[in-house]
């Protein structure tokens, strides 16, 4: 009897270093670097494992280190009571990229984009160890995985899924997930995305407000989405209530201020906009060689810049193109309604302000 327990017990894993069996929880501290100070650099990551067999995912946030919605929802996802009974294994990392979160920094210190640097090398710089030590101790563990991310500084994204829908599971992962958008985004050259599609393993992106700010809407959306996507993949219980519908974007581009000034928009996230539309004008500050800035296509707003304060060339309005804009619209207002009835109240966490 004894052996064949054995035989079909869940196999313990091991990150770092640290074995960490089936049924118990574990802080694990990777090691990336020693620092010119001499003070190690770690990469800190949290591990549940249920007592069931189930698919192991990877949730990760702020390899921007200014991206810090991600970090809340993460936090939110830890403290979920129902994790206990979780089948299978969920590999939660807060805070990828240390370094820039304590600098308040998109980058590392080499001011390289760590989303830029997969897979990695064992014997490269900080950012290349960082990207090493991420592919083959999180991500050679894992079937799935979800990358937590925001707008960059000024700039704040409409909650949105990226993904490669052409590939039928993540394709599934993502309307699970239950963001109002998905856009389907191709594949960037040394991309965290890109190197899980290399060895078969479906992820998303969830891109949603702005860098250095939280965003209740977006880490409601993101929180929710995460936990949704452990249902749909068998790691929890499904829930009754049917999926939110998410609308799939197959192209979009941003409108460039056409000269430098101070805007003044007149759309925001998630409106509805038709070609020749109005969007901004943008003026020096006495008012004068005024210009107006239109929409060339019809389409939704899913990103936009906050500071009305532009060079010639900057990216102002960030809209998607889709086959039904009525679609979009739909989920749009299901999202608003949702918010204005304080749904994170519901999931016993106070709202942020």
């Amino acid at each position: 009897m004894s052996s064949r327990k054995a035989t079909n017990a869940i196999p313990d894993i091991c990150l770092g270093g640290t074995t960490i069996a089936a049924g118990t929880r574990a802080s694990v501290n990777l090691p990336i670097a020693e620092l010119y100070t001499h003070i190690p650099a770690t990469m800190p990551v949290e591990v549940i494992r249920g007592k069931r067999p189930g698919p192991t995912l990877f949730v990760s946030a702020a390899v921007h280190g200014d991206e810090i919605n991600g970090v809340e929802i993460v936090r939110r996802l830890l403290a979920y009571p129902k994790l206990n009974n979780i089948k299978g294994t969920l590999i939660a990392v807060p805070i990828v990229n240390v370094q820039g979160f304590l600098e308040q920094s998109r980058y590392l210190p080499d001011r390289r984009d760590l989303n830029r640097c997969f897979p990695g090398s064992e014997r490269g710089s900080v950012a290349g160890r960082l990207a090493w030590m991420f592919a083959q101790e999180i991500v050679a563990k894992a079937d799935y995985g979800i990358d937590l991310h925001t707008g960059a500084i000024h700039r704040g994204n409409m909650p949105q899924i990226r993904a490669d829908v052409a590939d039928s599971r993540t394709a599934e992962l993502a309307a699970a997930f239950g963001a109002p958008v998905t856009i389907n985004s191709s594949l960037r050259d040394g991309s965290l995305r890109e190197y899980a599609a290399s060895k078969g393993i479906p992820m998303l992106v969830y891109e949603a407000g702005e860098a250095l700010r939280f965003d209740e809407t977006s880490i409601s959306v993101g929180y929710k989405g995460v936990l949704n996507a452990m249902r749909h993949i068998g790691m929890l219980p499904k829930s009754r209530r049917k999926p939110k519908a998410s609308v799939i974007a197959n192209s979009s581009s941003w409108l460039r201020a056409e000269q430098s000034g101070i805007v003044r928009p007149f759309v925001g996230h998630g409106e509805n906009v038709e070609r020749g539309q109005l969007l901004a004008t943008i003026s020096d500050p006495f008012g004068n060689n005024e210009v107006e800035l239109k929409a060339k296509f019809d389409g939704i707003v899913i990103g936009r810049l906050n500071l009305p304060l532009v060079n010639e060339g900057d990216a102002v309005f960030h809209v998607a193109r889709f086959g039904s804009v009525d679609a979009v619209e739909q989920v749009v207002d299901q999202l608003q309604a949702e918010q204005e009835q304080d749904t994170a109240r519901e999931l016993n966490h106070p709202p942020v302000i």
